[in-house]
């Protein structure tokens, strides 16, 4: 039995070995650097929106409804795109794909900065994070195609570059904004993807389409199984849509949680700091740990119960230890969601069913974390209290153990043994 870690370079045996293609070193630093570039784009507008809305609110002279809608919308296109983002790639190759959402990306953050009004904000970031949920999802099987040989650390790398990148802006737009404008606070970052462009258009160059060095295999890719309707997809579907619930409430809502629970504000929020400042070092010791050949299925059960853990501390124990509880959650959090994108790849044949099975994946999990934060916020206005949406999110995690456990099991998509 090949080990986890191996699994990626292990060929189908009814696929022809000329199709087997192995990465050369200089095709490696082309597509890791390609990959973090395209990670710098892909959560900085978001969380720099995040960061700046009571500002952009009363520029735009909009509601709190509205401030709501634009922390909704990204988790609606997300899916959206994820959904036929597969499609897409398969018929205009991977690359070319995603040189245009890179585009668009950048496109949708330059209409927010120079169309300072309700609709434009709102048409700027249903562009961006359309164009984002095709990345979500194409990320996965341009790493198989092109890096076969190394995909536990192109993931983690591109899953690292994601989270660093927005907490650096996430800690500069506000102070930025007062020097230069909300504004040009929010679309100075659109220069993160015009280098992005370039360097995806020089890898399209040196390197061809994917689609051309796949066509022979489209039918393995995709016509021999239904992501649909395979019961694997359907568990890294509800896997990561759960952690994607937990990550989305926990930001919105947990400096309100321990103000409820007695802390200072101040203190209060330095915790949802501290959750999210968890993530590289929960990436890096990932990645490290997965290619040190490290059992996926314990790292994956071990990495959701992190999760109860925290939820149990949040809701039972002390508030002497916030710190711990809400730094456990980010460690869980950040550990789930990269071993999900390696999962799209490691444990799929081909570039066109790591295409698949993250689009389906990423489109059901999506669905799933947009009524997170919509969920908890009805409840605590319902019942004025934190405690029911904390003990059903508690519920939910102790059920991913069990979902944990079925993800990361040594088997295929299809259903053999590794």
């Amino acid at each position: 039995m090949s080990t986890p870690s191996d699994l990626q370079s292990k060929p189908r045996s009814d696929v022809p070995k000329a199709f087997n293609l192995p990465s050369s070193r200089f095709t490696f630093w082309l597509v890791l650097g390609a990959m973090i570039l395209l990670g710098t784009n892909m959560r900085a507008p978001i969380v720099a929106l995040g960061s700046i809305a009571p500002v952009v609110q009363d520029a735009l002279n909009i509601s709190e409804t509205q401030i709501g809608w634009l922390g909704a919308v990204p988790m609606l296109t997300f899916a959206v795109g994820a959904l036929i983002a597969p499609t897409i790639g398969k018929r205009f190759g991977l690359e070319n794909t995603l040189i245009a959402m890179i585009v668009f990306l950048t496109i949708g953050m330059i209409v927010r900065t120079i169309i300072p009004t309700w609709i434009g904000f709102l048409t700027g970031t249903v562009i961006l994070t359309l164009a984002i949920g095709f990345a979500n999802t194409l990320a996965a099987p341009v790493i198989k195609q092109r890096t076969p040989n190394h995909i536990p650390l192109v993931t983690g790398l591109f899953s690292l570059t994601m989270t660093v990148t927005a907490g650096l802006v996430a800690g500069v737009v506000l102070p930025l904004s007062e020097y230069i404008g909300w504004q040009w606070a929010l679309g100075s970052w659109s220069f993160l993807g015009i280098f992005a462009i370039i360097i995806w258009i020089f890898l399209r160059l040196r390197l061809g389409s994917s689609n051309n060095q796949t066509a022979a295999l489209a039918t393995l890719g995709s016509s021999d199984i239904s992501m649909w309707r395979t019961p694997f997809a359907w568990q890294i579907a509800i896997f990561m849509g759960l952690q994607s619930l937990l990550f989305y409430t926990v930001a919105s809502f947990l400096p309100s949680i321990w103000v409820s629970k007695g802390l200072p504000a101040v203190i209060a929020g330095q915790m949802g700091s501290v959750f999210q400042f968890m993530a590289p070092l929960s990436i890096l010791s990932l990645t490290w740990l997965v290619n040190r050949g490290r059992p996926i299925q314990a790292l994956a059960v071990f990495a959701s119960i992190l999760n109860v853990i925290g939820i149990l501390g949040i809701t039972f124990l002390s508030t002497d230890l916030a710190w711990l509880w809400s730094g456990i959650m980010g460690l869980g959090c950040s550990a789930i969601f990269t071993l999900s994108m390696m999962l799209f790849s490691l444990r799929t044949y081909t570039a066109n069913q790591a295409s698949e099975l993250s689009g389906m994946a990423q489109a059901v999990g999506y669905i799933i974390a947009f009524f997170g934060p919509l969920g908890t916020g009805w409840l605590h206005q319902a019942t004025g209290s934190w405690d029911l949406p904390l003990l059903i999110m508690l519920i939910l995690m102790i059920g991913n153990v069990g979902v944990a456990w079925l993800v990361s099991r040594p088997i295929m998509v299809d259903g053999k043994r590794i």
